[in-house]
């Protein structure tokens, strides 16, 4: 039994090491073996045990070739390991299960690290891996970017068309584009936003090109599981698997917009390479489009721009050419029940109230402050309409400038004041 357990692969040793123990503690014998000598190798040991044990080991035995070689217990090489010849299909999952075994058992728990999460990854990354293409500038390597129609309409990061790492000029130089099938266009800068760190580049083709699927960023959780895809120095598909470990921040500067802010924070190992390729969810979705963020606090940490706020800024390019960003000259922060009863334990005459948008810096000489906001005032509604969050503002506000808003806060003691404030135009040249 031993012997048949050993034959079957690495991943045994735990099941013989542990029926080597039963058996010990059972009552059994061992026979001591003959030393090698130079006629031949030595005889195996002898195990003598009795009939009850005999019996449980022999159960035992087939317990463990079946469940000792489960994928989500044991790794195993491609191809799987050999199996013996008693061996069916249905017992040992190693011997040639299919995908679509995998895929039924899905559902039935969790995804297993050896087999169905590895298959979801690599098919997230076949569906959107064909739409990711290269970037060069003056045939120089310098990023990815996704198609994102087939009328070739591709989506990258700003700093892939730049001028240099730094610049925030769009680059003079031929800016090349090659695909997963080796065809190589010239791009032309459709439009670039250098604040959002998002491009869009067109390519011309006489055939459709394959495409990537929108997804949205709005229902991505910390810990769940995105992919950043990349094609760097003109290479095929570089897959990077991670989690999401932080989304959208609720410290927002509304003195530019906040179209900047927030970013979404991955584990995905971070490189230039990437930067302007997609960041993809499980369905293969694009959720996201990498950026180059270098920082001294996020070492091993890697970035992307929500794809919901990419949208938005792809429509600002289609109706007015570039981003219009809408300064109210506030840094605010979401309110929820923890925050509010914190600041009422130190300030017992903060506002009543169940949400808002706490405002807790107003700038000189802002609209805000023409208007009379102060610092501790609570936003409840915008517009005439009620807001929790400071992204509700932007999103209200999208990119009215001169047109006066209607802001109703609640100040300390309950005391209720609304105002009428005009966003101007944020300056973002510098």
């Amino acid at each position: 039994m031993f012997c048949r357990l050993l034959t079957q692969g690495p991943c045994r040793s735990a099941a013989t090491g542990l029926v080597a123990l039963t058996a010990l503690y059972g009552g059994a014998a061992l026979a001591p073996s003959s030393s090698a000598t130079l006629d031949g190798p030595s005889r195996p040991t002898i195990i003598s045990i009795s009939a009850p044990l005999r019996q449980f080991l022999s159960w035992t035995s087939d317990l463990f070739l079946r469940d000792f070689t489960l994928s989500y217990l044991f790794s195993a090489p491609s191809g799987g390991y050999p199996t013996s010849p008693s061996s069916t299909a249905s017992t040992s999952p190693l011997s040639g299960s299919s995908k679509e075994t995998s895929r039924e058992n899905r559902d039935d728990g969790p995804s297993s690290p050896g087999c169905t999460q590895r298959d979801t990854i690599a098919e997230a990354a076949a569906a959107a891996g064909p739409a990711v293409v290269h970037i060069s500038v003056a045939q120089a390597p310098y990023g990815s970017g996704t198609i994102i129609d087939p009328d070739g309409t591709i989506l990258t990061s700003a700093n892939c068309v730049a001028e240099s790492l730094n610049s925030r000029e769009i680059s003079q130089s031929k800016i090349g584009v090659t695909l997963q099938d080796g065809r190589e266009f010239e791009g032309t800068v459709v439009n670039a936003d250098f604040l959002s760190d998002i491009a869009i580049l067109k390519i011309q083709s006489e055939t459709p090109l394959p495409t990537a699927r929108i997804g949205s960023s709005s229902n991505l959780r910390p810990g769940d599981r995105v992919i950043a895809l990349g094609s760097p120095h003109a290479l095929l598909n570089t897959i990077t698997s991670g989690i999401v470990s932080c989304t959208d921040g609720d410290s927002i500067d509304l003195g530019i917009g906040g179209v900047r802010k927030p970013y979404l924070q991955t584990d995905c190992a971070p490189n230039r390479g990437s930067s302007g390729g997609p960041l993809v969810n499980l369905d293969g979705e694009v959720v996201g489009v990498n950026i180059l963020k270098i920082s001294a606090t996020a070492d091993g940490m890697s970035f992307a721009v929500p794809i919901d706020i990419v949208m938005k800024i792809i429509e600002q390019f289609e109706k007015n050419g570039r981003v219009v960003r809408p300064r109210l000259g506030i840094k605010a922060r979401d309110l929820n029940e923890r925050r509010i009863a914190r600041f009422k334990k130190k300030d017992a005459s903060f506002p009543d109230v169940s949400k808002g948008v706490l405002v807790r810096v107003v700038h000189p000489g802002s609209p805000a402050q023409h208007a009379g906001i102060r610092p501790g005032d609570v936003v409840i509604e915008f517009d005439k309409r009620p807001v929790g969050a400071a992204k509700e503002m932007i999103d209200i506000m999208e990119d009215q400038v001169g047109k006066h808003l209607e802001v109703l806060i609640k100040r300390a003691d309950n005391a209720s004041v609304t105002f009428s404030i005009m966003p101007e135009e944020a300056k973002t040249d510098s």
